[in-house]
């Protein structure tokens, strides 16, 4: 039923698809016929509407890994820095949720922590869309970020460096055996930004696998019930990448190598000034709008990584 519901979806897009050119075939002739320029216009961006369309499927084509398909968690770390570097974990997370926003993928912050002047010291979003894992795990790896400090009273040039790991969602009929003697579950109140954010009573839980000692932990919900059922489904997701990282000796392709979060390590950069410039150190991907990419315009990236562009 499943793989019956996956089949259906595919032809509906295409059925869409399909119907958009022709409609806009039509809407082209009578624009033509009656010289009507506004309608070119529209007839143009709907047009490029489509092409992003259709660009999008046929990546999703490419995406054969068993993972693609799934959807994610991504976790967003600082790195050595203090405030500069939690300022940039937290542009970075705005980045992914504005993403999400401008492509349909619904990201929803489960676990955040707050740096102690600004930004965050960490932060988990769940992505659960079909695909999200096989879009989003271009984005593994160390960002960094070079720009004028807004913390330092002398305008000095600083470089901040954050993580962003990406794990797929397991499938919920994935059989994984757990005891719960392995399992300590722990209560707490949320650590949001302030005021009305924060909870009031015990709702956060922090699930700790006592072997491995792997941690997933979500606050991002009133009921506590709620939290521990996202907290197991990331300890899943944890659990199930390390164990396949063994059995298998794919822990580059799973989760990528794991590197320190520090100069040299990057995978992309985001310069701010003395201009500006978002340069992919793999595929050799730019992009001059550094505001544009940072709201979110990520695609060219990942578009590039996925077809498997490399630098020549």
């Amino acid at each position: 039923m499943k793989k019956l519901d996956s089949l259906k979806g595919e032809q509906a897009k295409w059925n869409k698809l399909h119907k958009g050119i022709e409609d806009t075939k039509v809407l082209y002739q009578l624009a033509q016929e009656e010289e009507d320029n506004k309608t070119l216009q529209e007839v143009s961006a709907e047009l490029l509407k489509i092409e992003k369309e259709i660009e999008k499927w046929d990546l999703e084509l490419l995406l054969s890994d068993v993972n693609d398909k799934k959807g994610c968690f991504v976790t967003i770390k600082p790195g050595a820095g203090g405030t500069e570097s939690c300022d940039w974990a937290q542009m970075l997370l705005r980045m992914y949720v504005r993403w999400a926003e401008q492509n349909d993928m619904d990201a929803e912050v489960v676990d955040i922590g707050p740096g102690d002047e600004a930004g965050i010291k960490y932060a988990s979003l769940r992505f659960p869309k079909d695909f999200s894992y096989g879009y989003l795990k271009s984005e593994r790896g160390i960002h960094r970020l070079v720009r004028v400090s807004p913390f330092d009273s002398a305008g000095r040039r600083h470089t901040s460096f954050a993580s962003v790991e990406v794990m797929p969602k397991v499938d919920e009929e994935f059989e994984l055996k757990i005891e719960d003697s392995d399992l300590r579950i722990d209560t707490f109140r949320s650590s949001g930004p302030g005021g009305q954010h924060v909870n009031m009573t015990d709702s956060a839980v922090r699930i700790t696998h006592i072997p491995t000692k792997i941690v997933a932990q979500a606050q991002s919900e009133k009921s506590q019930h709620q939290n521990k059922h996202i907290a197991m489904e990331m300890l899943k997701s944890r659990l199930y990448q390390h164990f396949q990282a063994i059995e298998k000796e794919k822990q580059k392709k799973i989760i990528g190598e794991k590197k320190d979060i520090q100069w040299g390590n990057q995978i992309r950069s985001y310069v701010l000034y003395p201009y500006t410039l978002v340069k992919d150190h793999r595929t050799g991907t730019e992009q001059t709008n550094a505001d544009n990419v940072l709201d979110g315009n990520i695609d060219p990236f990942i578009f590039d990584y996925l077809r498997g562009k490399k630098i020549k």
